[in-house]
């Protein structure tokens, strides 16, 4: 919020922001200070890159400044024209007085002057400005707060990555056993082809191994960790590395055919989505 006071004119300006992928902006002011619009639209879009932001504008004014008074008379007497003939048609009294006539649509103006809206637009910016600057504060102060809770929520992501990668490890070993007593089953044999074994042990590991899915997350852990300890705006990049560490725990989700695994990775995709939807609103 911020505020300007002048002699018989003074100013609001208020900025709310939700979160939001890109960048939104709602603006309501006045309409005697709509010429302002792009102004304030450009003054805030160099400061505010990311977010769904409202700016509300009130304007009080009591001083006659710069301002015209304009009585569109060619109007006044077209509309008085139609109002007589209209008590001739109906034989109705026509008791209509000038007054009647400024209150009727676009008949009474007041305008600003042209010099003086160069003037509004300085004392409006005031205002303008220190919103702006207590939004950016109130934002860093909770993009310090997320910043927190996000690395929380990528230690989780981490301990489960590494819970993943132990039990991985002995998908392998637990498949050769299955698979010797299987053929031992079906062909009623205590010989087993190893050869063959070994052939279909190379296909299913690598089939089923995870490492390299595992490698590229954690460097994806890494690189958003990096990242959100910049000072600069870092949104449109951590929304790229929430989508590739999505990628890679989708991919190890299909690939490893274990239960603890699956659900270590419904567990991880969960934390991802309320890491998507917490960095919205990081510029």
């Amino acid at each position: 919020m911020g505020n300007m006071k002048l002699i018989g004119r003074s100013y609001l300006v208020e900025i709310k922001s939700v979160n939001h992928k890109y960048s939104e902006i709602s603006i309501k002011l006045p309409k005697n200070l709509s010429f302002l619009e792009d102004k304030i639209r450009k003054s805030v879009l160099n400061n505010i890159s990311r977010g769904k932001i409202d700016v509300s504008v009130s304007f009080t004014n009591i001083s006659s400044k710069g301002i015209n008074i304009k009585i569109n008379q060619e109007l006044a007497i077209q509309y008085l024209k139609e109002i007589n003939e209209l008590a001739e048609k109906t034989e109705l009294k026509s008791s209509i007085n000038v007054m009647d006539i400024t209150r009727l649509p676009e008949v009474l103006a007041i305008q600003n002057d042209d010099e003086d809206e160069e003037q509004l637009w300085c004392e409006i910016k005031i205002a303008l400005d220190d919103a702006i600057n207590n939004f950016i504060e109130m934002r860093t102060a909770e993009g310090s707060r997320i910043a927190e809770d996000l690395e929380r929520r990528l230690k989780l992501i981490s301990e489960n990555v590494e819970k993943i990668s132990n039990a991985s490890t002995g998908l392998v070993e637990e498949y050769v056993v299955k698979l010797e007593e299987r053929i031992k089953e079906l062909l009623k044999t205590d010989v087993v082809d190893q050869s063959r074994l070994a052939q279909e042990v190379v296909i299913f590991s690598d089939k089923c191994s995870v490492q390299e899915e595992i490698t590229r997350l954690k460097s994806h852990l890494n690189q958003f960790l990096a990242t959100i300890q910049k000072e600069e705006p870092v949104g449109k990049k951590l929304d790229f590395i929430v989508q590739e560490m999505n990628r890679e725990t989708n991919t190890i989700g299909s690939k490893a055919n274990n239960l603890t695994i699956t659900n270590l990775v419904i567990e991880t995709k969960t934390i991802i989505e309320d890491i998507r939807e917490q960095i919205q609103n990081i510029e």
